[in-house]
């Protein structure tokens, strides 16, 4: 498909020529909870096949930006413009979002209440478009296997976690939004959590990931942008944040 300046409507000529390279592109995105500014103007791109880290302490605006690529309700977008493979997200409700290859990881992770390990991943497949089978994502997470007939709340905080991310693969994902996947778990699940998203990765599956963890996000990062106060202070490599320990201090406290 071939872009033209009407797809852009408002779109600068410095960004016309970013979009084009870009699988992903965030422009000038402003968006509130109710009367609150909490994305203020952030603008990033992510090439296909990269795992971004989205980084910044506490309030910094990780979460509302990540809610806001996935179009769900709060925050509300005023202005700016979402653009995934050439389409224009940021015309879009959540469901369209999703289907068009947004995947939403949520924090909390939404495991429905009384349907079973395998209901949840069913109930994913519902309407088209599918991406992972059932059984391809057994064998990533064979735990989810063994506990396919398991209610789905009843599992371990790191078991959730491998049913939202295998809820979120059993569509057909262009874009994974991850948020505090390691958050509340033990090491050694983290650990496990990180093999999968090593996986993940090699397989080219284009990833924005927000982590308090910021060390363990960088080590699996391409590339890197950090907010403050809901505005990009850098967007550069991972490896740039991992050698720069006055940016570390400044921004993750770390």
């Amino acid at each position: 498909m071939t872009l033209t300046d009407a797809d852009f409507g408002r779109a600068s000529a410095s960004h016309l020529g970013r979009q084009e390279y870009a699988y992903f592109s965030a422009h000038e995105i402003h968006a509130y909870y109710g009367e609150s500014y909490i994305v203020q103007g952030v603008s990033f791109n992510v090439h296909e096949g990269e795992i971004l880290a989205l980084l910044g302490r506490n309030g910094a605006g990780k979460t509302s930006t990540l809610r806001t690529i996935a179009r769900v309700d709060s925050p509300a977008l005023t202005r700016g413009e979402i653009w995934l493979d050439h389409k224009p997200l940021h015309e879009m409700k959540s469901y369209q979002a999703a289907a068009n290859g947004v995947a939403l990881v949520p924090e909390d992770r939404r495991i429905i209440p009384g349907l079973t390990v395998e209901e949840n991943l069913q109930l994913a497949q519902i309407a088209p478009p599918h991406g992972w089978s059932i059984q391809r994502i057994y064998e990533l997470f064979p735990r989810l296997g063994e506990r396919r007939k398991q209610e789905g709340v009843t599992l371990s905080g790191g078991e959730q976690q491998m049913l939202a991310i295998g809820r979120a693969l059993a569509r057909d994902v262009k874009l994974l939004l991850l948020d505090e996947p390691y958050e509340g778990l033990a090491p050694v699940i983290v650990q496990e959590i990180e093999r999968t998203l090593v996986e993940i990765k090699a397989l080219g599956m284009t990833t924005i990931i927000v982590e308090q963890n910021a060390i363990a996000a960088l080590k699996l990062a391409d590339r890197a942008v950090i907010l403050d106060m809901g505005c990009v202070v850098f967007d550069g490599t991972a490896q740039e944040v991992l050698d720069n320990a006055e940016l570390r201090e400044e921004y993750l406290a770390i």
